[in-house]
């Protein structure tokens, strides 16, 4: 079945995923805010009011886009892209993939960053938010010797990573 993944392999695979968006979000979201909100703001809203415009939507996008990836890969394969190359599967509380609900639960936290549409302090409160999340699974997972689950991994029901390599 597997040994609970410790925390470092944990740690390295979201690395991995992180790098990944981080490049498909600048890419995509990027040219969507700057071909269609930056070409019409200063007309449209004003050049506050477009920056507003634009910051709101790649908050939404961003977060949708996060919690997608990892509640669609790990759902539907067990597996997103860092923990393939890490040897690492997440199962349900069966043994097998969890499910969409599960992963969605599981990854809840990665859409913090829609915080980001409050204007002025969003980005600060959602990647404080963020932070905090991460720091209190390390924490979980580090506390939890004998199956390395985080807080998250109970309020999916009972989600486990596992090395499979």
């Amino acid at each position: 079945m597997g040994q609970p993944a410790e925390l470092l392999d944990r740690f390295l695979a979201r690395l991995i995923d992180y790098v990944i968006l981080f490049v498909f979000n600048m890419l995509v979201v990027g040219f969507l805010i700057i071909g269609v909100f930056m070409s019409s703001s200063a007309g449209m809203f004003g050049m506050g009011g477009g920056n507003f415009l634009a910051s709101v939507v790649s908050s939404v996008l961003f977060a949708a886009i996060y919690l997608g990836y990892f509640a669609y890969l790990e759902s539907s394969r067990g597996q997103t892209v860092g923990k393939m190359v890490m040897k690492l599967e997440t199962r349900g509380p069966g043994g097998g993939r969890p499910t969409m609900e599960q992963a969605l639960r599981r990854n809840a936290w990665v859409a913090l960053g829609i915080l980001g549409v409050i204007p002025v302090i969003g980005g600060v409160l959602g990647g404080l938010a963020q932070l905090a999340a991460m720091i209190l699974i390390a924490v979980g997972i580090s506390g939890d010797t004998a199956g390395r689950r985080g807080w998250h991994d109970t309020f999916a029901g009972g989600t486990q990573v596992v090395k499979i390599g």
